[in-house]
């Protein structure tokens, strides 16, 4: 006789055993714990793809190479020269590195020698009314960390060096017994200006500097520049910074402050920039 599934007095059905019970509470938390795990992964992966989104950037960004050129031999005091240009400046964190080939490099566990940015050249002015836009933040960071700084003109030579002059000093303002004397950057000579026009020009200007600041300016230019356009006046008169590139040594050997390379890499300043020596001895006379 075939067993009644119906409760004989009530007609309703029996209820399920505690077997089957527990069976459906094991699938539950089976499927519980699938869509935990499912909900993880999908979290990891949306994190993963927001990392590699934020980061992706500076993984592609070429703009801060880990290795530069080379510094020189010997006992010197290295300094930057910088603009608006070098927009993000870790002022606190100012080194320059070098490996064991003399490569300048980003890595601290890579160098092998240490040495301070000692001096900080910084753009102020160029022709008779171009204001250098980070001049002055880049002017009050080096001041908050003692770094000895020091102002620089990009001269143009179809102007009248009087009034680049004025122009610097109304940018500038005052300078302290601390900070370096102002520079004179001269690097290009312009359509139809003959040579003399251009060392008049910047005679004038050099003489303007020198007797409001009551200091020497300094000039900067190229070594075939000072060689073949400049004046023996300005080269007899006024302390030379020469720029000259992939050698030993500057071929402009009257130098006192030597940019040797523009390839270099400095802890605390984004890609390459410009690098600078100069002897101790020489720093200090310039205060």
């Amino acid at each position: 006789m075939a067993k009644n599934t119906q409760n004989t007095r009530s007609g309703k059905p029996k209820p399920a055993s505690k077997g089957k019970k527990r069976k459906s509470s094991r699938r539950g938390a089976r499927k519980k714990k699938i869509q935990l795990k499912v909900s993880i992964w999908v979290t990891c992966i949306i994190l993963l793809v927001l990392s590699i989104w934020t980061i992706w950037p500076y993984l592609c960004d070429h703009s801060s190479p880990e290795k530069g050129d080379t510094v020189p031999k010997g006992s010197y005091c290295y300094g930057i020269d910088i603009s608006h240009y070098q927009e993000n400046i870790q002022w606190d964190s100012l080194m320059v590195l070098s490996d064991g080939a003399r490569r300048t490099v980003r890595s601290k566990i890579k160098a092998k020698d240490i040495k301070p940015v000692s001096f900080v050249f910084i753009k102020a002015t160029e022709g008779t009314s171009m204001k250098d836009k980070k001049f002055r933040h880049h002017w009050k960071e080096a001041e908050k960390r003692n770094i000895t700084k020091g102002a620089y003109h990009f001269f143009r030579s179809s102007k009248s060096g009087k009034i680049q002059a004025r122009h610097f000093i109304n940018t500038v303002g005052d300078i302290s017994p601390d900070d370096l004397p102002p520079v004179l950057d001269i690097e290009t000579i312009h359509k139809g200006c003959s040579h003399k026009t251009l060392n008049d020009r910047a005679l004038d200007w050099l003489e303007t500097i020198s007797e409001h600041y009551g200091r020497k300016p300094v000039i900067y230019s190229s070594a075939s520049f000072i060689e073949n356009i400049l004046s023996d006046e300005i080269k007899k008169n006024y302390p030379i910074w020469v720029a000259h590139y992939g050698t030993e040594r500057p071929r402009w050997d009257r130098w006192h402050i030597w940019q040797f390379t523009d390839k270099a890499v400095v802890y605390g300043v984004e890609g390459y920039t410009d690098l600078n020596v100069c002897s101790p001895e020489y720093l200090k006379s310039l205060l």
